[in-house]
């Protein structure tokens, strides 16, 4: 397998390896928080697990190949249930850090916060800029899936329920789906009786969450 970005070097995405330009953004955030200056080192990616180093400055110049990696295998998707506040936003960005690939926020009988169309696919873009950005500073070549909200019912098809009487996260089920804050109801826990663990304890959603991804990110790590 190739080695990935070098961690030393800054990361950002732009759409084309051949002809790499920053979004204005993303140029303003290297300049002026990162202090990265002309003629410095910097890792493109395309998100699809190829980058190259290029020379920063107004217009990036191509300084070395075009080095891609494989995606991780087997996919690991997480699926939360819509939490109120900006608790989503932290999710989303701590999955992809840890390098979750699939990201499913749904909307389970419990579920308190619930939007509508234009609500939710303002929140989902926004979801998709900050994985962009997570994904930036994680150094990781592969951007991760972030799903429109989906009902229970689909969320739910070919996963497993977090929840206490589990078993422990392995790779027997790499679609784990996290709960709201009241809990799973009778017909959800009757659907879907594959269940795994995240410990001994009542976790907040967006704490089960990020448990979830780490249990099984480095479940995936281990084989």
């Amino acid at each position: 397998m190739a080695p990935g970005p070098d961690p030393a070097i800054p990361f950002a995405f732009v759409d084309d390896l051949d002809a790499p330009e920053l979004d204005p953004d993303e140029q303003h955030h290297l300049e002026r928080v990162r202090r990265l200056r002309p003629g410095a080192a910097l890792t493109v990616g395309d998100g699809a697990g190829s980058f190259r180093i290029v020379t920063f400055g107004p217009a990036l110049s191509a300084s070395g190949p075009v080095t891609s990696t494989p995606a991780p295998s087997p996919t690991i998707t997480i699926g939360f249930a819509l939490t109120k506040g900006d608790k989503p936003e932290l999710v989303v960005q701590k999955l992809t850090e840890l390098g979750v690939d699939r990201i499913v926020p749904f909307v389970a009988t419990r579920t308190i916060t619930r939007w509508d169309d234009i609500k939710a696919a303002r929140n989902v873009a926004r979801w998709r800029i900050i994985a962009r950005a997570a994904a930036a500073q994680a150094h990781r070549p592969h951007l991760p899936f972030i799903s429109e909200i989906v009902p229970f019912t689909e969320a739910a098809v070919g996963a497993c329920l977090a929840h206490l009487d589990g078993a422990d996260v392995d790779l027997t089920c790499t679609n784990v789906l996290v709960g709201p804050e009241g809990g799973w109801s009778d017909d959800e826990l009757a659907a879907v009786p594959r269940r795994v663990r995240l410990g001994p304890h009542v976790l907040r959603a967006e704490t089960a969450a990020l448990a979830a991804g780490v249990l099984a990110v480095t479940a995936r790590r281990q084989v």
